[in-house]
This record gives C-alpha cells, structure tokens and sequence, in this order.
C-alpha cells in the first residue's frame, strides 16, 4: 500500500493507463439515497466517485494529494463532457461553481471548509485527525459515506497491511459522535472491511 505522495503518483499513473475502476458496490447500492447537494470526494484518487456523482448533474469537489490522479480525473471528466475547474481551497460559495472542482492538497495539513458539502464520501482512506473536520464541513442534514478496511484484512491477501491505515473492529460506529448512524456493517468474508452512513442533524 503507497504511503508517500510519489508511491500514489506511480500508482496513479499505473491506474490511469487502462479503463476506470467501478465505483465501489457500497456507493452504487446508496446512489439514489444519497443527496444531490454539493459533494466532497475525500481522497479521491482516479475519480471514481467524482465522475458517478458528476454523472446526475451534482456539483463535485474533488480532493486528493496526488497531482497525477487529478490528472486522471480531468482528462475523464472532460472525456464524458464535465465542467472542470481547479481550486486552490474549497472555500468558495457552491452557488458560486458548477461541475467538478478539482483541489490539489497535502491531506494532513488540509482544512475543510465548515457546513458546505451535502454529501462527503471517504472510501478505502483512513486519516483519523480528519474524522473532526468531517463532521464540521458537512451542512446540516449532511450525509457522510464512509468505508474501509479494518484490520480483519490482515487475514487475508491485499490491500493495506499497516495497522495505522486499517480501522480497529467497531471503530467506525463511534468514529463521528456528532452525527447520528443511519447504517452501519463490518464484513469479514474475503476481505476486511466496515461502511457506515451517517446524518448530520439539520438546524
């Protein structure tokens, strides 16, 4: 599993040589639940779900540290007749934009803006010191849509073998206490794994 900003570039540039990965099965079971707000792709690599989400017309922000993976998402996204933009922060007014911004930033350091995004989707990514700005950057009766490995995936073959990127088994039931669960599982057949969908209340 890539740990550094040039390990991901490589298997970025790996990735964007053949077709697009399918969204993942958790997001195309929800997909018609899910709002049509604004939406934060958190670390969203090659666009999977940038480009699913873009597809019903909603405005997408998509953030990720790896240059070449927004490389692959623009080129795509212009493939199938998006509107691109890159942004320098997602700060601005979602009134003010439309399509797919694309925002390049270092995910440690990054500052989310607070009650903007209807919708934030965080799939096979795990940085727990965003868990809070999660919380924050969604609007009121926000959805969040998170899934990743737990170290259940330590009993089988792939996916990532360090313990700091894999979730402790039931941790993400409790990870966003400001948010009220809608749904919640963790698998163990085949791969290790927990989704969970959470609400933000509405004022």
């Amino acid at each position: 599993m890539p740990t550094t900003t040039s390990e991901w570039d490589a298997k970025h540039r790996s990735a964007g040589e053949g077709p697009g990965s399918e969204p993942a099965g958790f997001v195309l079971e929800l997909l018609p639940l899910l709002p049509l707000g604004p939406a934060l792709d958190l670390a969203c690599g090659t666009g999977r779900h940038t480009l699913l989400l873009a597809s019903r017309r909603q405005k997408v922000t998509a953030v990720d540290s790896s240059s070449v993976a927004l490389e692959i998402v623009e080129q795509r996204a212009r493939d199938s007749h998006s509107d691109v933009t890159h942004v320098k922060n997602a700060g601005q007014a979602p009134s003010q934009w439309h399509g797919i911004q694309l925002w390049q930033a270092d995910l440690e350091r990054v500052k989310l803006p607070p009650e903007t995004f209807s919708l934030v989707i965080c799939v096979n990514y795990l940085q727990r010191s965003l868990f809070s700005q999660i919380e924050r950057t969604l609007a009121p009766g926000g959805m969040l849509l998170f899934e990743t490995y737990t170290v259940a995936q330590l009993e089988f073959a792939g996916g990532p073998r360090n313990p700091n990127y894999l979730l402790e088994l039931g941790e993400l039931r409790t990870a966003f206490p400001s948010l009220r669960n809608l749904f919640y599982r963790e698998l163990r057949a085949g791969k290790g794994i927990a989704s969970l969908i959470a609400q933000k209340a509405s004022n």
